[in-house]
């Protein structure tokens, strides 16, 4: 699921992001000082019309408890000189892991 969401994201791959995601996942976090709190619908149609392409992005820790987990990706040079750290809850749902929220803070960079 997250391979999916790091090249969905950097790609702007609305496939790849409609499989990470269940239907109800929102996202939540500020980006140069600005509260974002979006949905599926938002987030993909954001990162097609402008995907992250970063520099590097790497899952740095995963936690599983039986069927519910959380993980960390980092993502470096995101859209330009931003970076972010993502927190991501997931749950296998109808049978398969799905990301269910995405949390992020902006750890460099500003949005041209």
């Amino acid at each position: 699921m997250l391979n999916l969401y790091i090249d969905g994201a950097g790609n702007g791959n609305a496939d790849y992001l409609w499989s990470a995601f269940h239907e109800s996942a929102r996202w939540f976090g500020s980006l140069d000082g600005l509260d974002w709190d979006i949905d599926k619908d938002e987030f993909t149609a954001m990162m097609v019309e402008q995907p992250g392409n970063p520099s590097s992005a790497r899952i740095v820790d995963i936690r599983i408890a039986g069927t519910a987990a959380i993980a960390t990706v980092e993502e470096e040079r995101f859209w330009g000189t931003l970076s972010f750290t993502n927190f991501f809850t997931l749950a296998i749902l109808e049978g398969r892991w799905q990301i269910t929220c995405k949390t992020f803070a902006q750890t460099g960079g500003t949005h041209a």
